[in-house]
């Protein structure tokens, strides 16, 4: 591209989907085990995930981050109708999980929502997004991190009669200091995620089966302790709590942008991407909704207020026993680990595809000629993370989460829009059903839920966006990939 353009034209610049796919090496994508050579750049991440590993990559980055300990938080704002809030999150992200998986099967690369605004809205926008999912993954990794000393000092406390001290257990803000467990969760996650994408795809695969099966479990001993009692008032703050707590809880959805984040490490892309999402959205949706139903029949809703690991308390107290939630303390235990490692996954191919467009230092876009992974990206990644997961509240971070999320979905929808109005003949595995009112609609959703938000949410948005346009206009704007011939991401020795 030529450097000869004015200041405004370059803040809108949009980078061509063929360059996008060739890149990523779509179109030529050599077999596995095979050199990873090619396409534009001549080095890409490997193509080694499946149907199945992707669709787990799905429901591993969704299934536990709004069930495992967000109902502490989200069923005082709206009382038994939390299910109705789930709901409402469901069918939002339903519409946007249909915009995601066209968008998905006409540009199956990295990046995810980053990289469709950036062929479909321009080069700032792009940027934006960019932050937008450093929220929406990097913080959500470190709200979930925080919960896992919950559920582990759980587990200590029924197997072996102690805790953890609550100053490097609990969350900060709420009786923690320096929450300990969590540090000790991501460098483990860290560590596997450098050691490949595949391997990192089975291990989350074999999480994802034994947190289904732990949830099915607590529905199945949950529902015997069912009472109709519970639910009434069905709708005690109204259905202003309703809002307030879907906007909470969608952070919950955030594995539909995490299953395109994988787009170019996944075998025959076209197809797999939009299944994957699907699936993902179904059997995520079943799930949520069956654990908050028997959760708020199980226990009155006033009880959820602070409580930690509830849905173990709450098996320990419907069979009066403690070895359901001893077994759930361990499903929980695995599951937020997945979540965690799916989330944090996510986290490093965006970088990467930043930094592979000059975003980002180029540093963020190394692979190692072994592993076929950004190590450097993963390492700083996990510093962060733990950072924010060490010392910054739990609700801060959740509603910092989900409003990164909704910006994301809603550029994603806008983006199919604009994409089938700029490049109608651009091949699609999977087109909308009901365009355009799908995508509208989807915008109208997520613009709703982000107005239910916390005003303090808003302003460490403000704070996180001020930052990025710092460096945006001081490094971003003139390092563009744009400006000059794309030699490619390179390979670290």
């Amino acid at each position: 591209m030529s450097t000869q353009s004015t200041p405004g034209s370059r803040l809108l610049r949009k980078k061509p989907v063929a360059t996008l796919i060739a890149e990523s090496g779509a179109a030529d994508a050599p077999p596995v085990g095979a050199p990873e050579e090619g396409g534009r750049s001549g080095i890409h991440l490997r193509r080694s995930i499946g149907l199945w590993q992707l669709s787990s990559i799905g429901i591993g980055a969704t299934v536990g981050t709004g069930i495992f300990f967000v109902l502490s938080s989200a069923v005082p704002e709206a009382g038994p109708a939390v299910v109705l809030s789930f709901l409402l999150a469901a069918v939002t992200a339903g519409l946007t999980a249909l915009c995601y998986a066209e968008m998905a099967s006409a540009i199956p690369v990295s990046g995810s929502s980053y990289s469709y605004a950036y062929a479909t809205l321009g080069e700032i926008v792009a940027f934006g997004v960019g932050v937008c999912l450093l929220l929406e993954y990097g913080v959500s990794a470190s709200a979930i991190a925080v919960s896992w000393g919950q559920y582990l000092n759980k587990f200590f406390d029924l197997a072996f009669g102690f805790t953890l001290p609550e100053w490097m257990a609990a969350p900060p803000g709420d009786g923690g200091v320096f929450n300990l467990p969590a540090v000790i969760l991501v460098a483990m996650v860290v560590t596997l995620l450098i050691r490949g994408a595949s391997e990192s795809a089975r291990v989350n695969a074999t999480m994802v089966v034994i947190k289904i099966v732990i949830l099915l479990l607590f529905i199945a001993i949950g529902l015997t302790g069912f009472q109709a009692g519970n639910l009434t008032p069905f709708m005690p703050l109204g259905i202003g709590g309703v809002g307030v707590a879907a906007s909470s809880i969608f952070f919950s959805f955030i594995g539909l942008d995490a299953v395109s984040t994988a787009g170019e490490e996944v075998k025959n892309p076209r197809r797999t991407l939009p299944a994957a999402i699907i699936i993902s959205l179904v059997v995520v949706t079943l799930l949520y909704i069956g654990v908050a139903v028997t959760a708020v029949g199980a226990q009155p809703w006033q009880q959820f207020d602070g409580q930690e690991a509830g849905l173990a308390q709450i098996l320990q107290d419907v069979t009066g026993q403690r070895w359901p939630a001893v077994m759930f303390a361990v499903g929980a235990i695995v599951s937020i680990f997945s979540i965690t490692l799916v989330v944090i996954y996510g986290q490093t191919r965006i970088l990467y595809s930043m930094g592979r467009d000059g975003m980002l230092p180029k540093k963020f876009a190394e692979l190692s000629p072994r592993t076929g992974t950004p190590v450097w990206n993963t390492g700083v990644v996990g510093l962060g993370v733990s950072v924010l997961a060490a010392f910054v509240p739990l609700d801060i971070l959740t509603d910092l989460t989900s409003l990164g999320t909704l910006v994301a979905f809603s550029v994603v929808s806008v983006g199919v829009v604009i994409l089938r109005r700029t490049q109608p003949d651009l091949p699609r595995g999977f087109k909308v059903p009901g365009y355009p009112v799908v995508p509208v609609l989807s915008v109208g959703f997520c613009a709703y839920l982000i107005s239910e938000l916390h005003a303090v949410t808003y302003a460490f948005f403000g704070a996180a966006l001020a930052v990025a346009a710092v460096v945006y206009f001081g490094y971003s704007v003139k390092h563009s990939k744009l400006n000059r011939p794309d030699p490619g991401p390179t390979r670290t020795g």
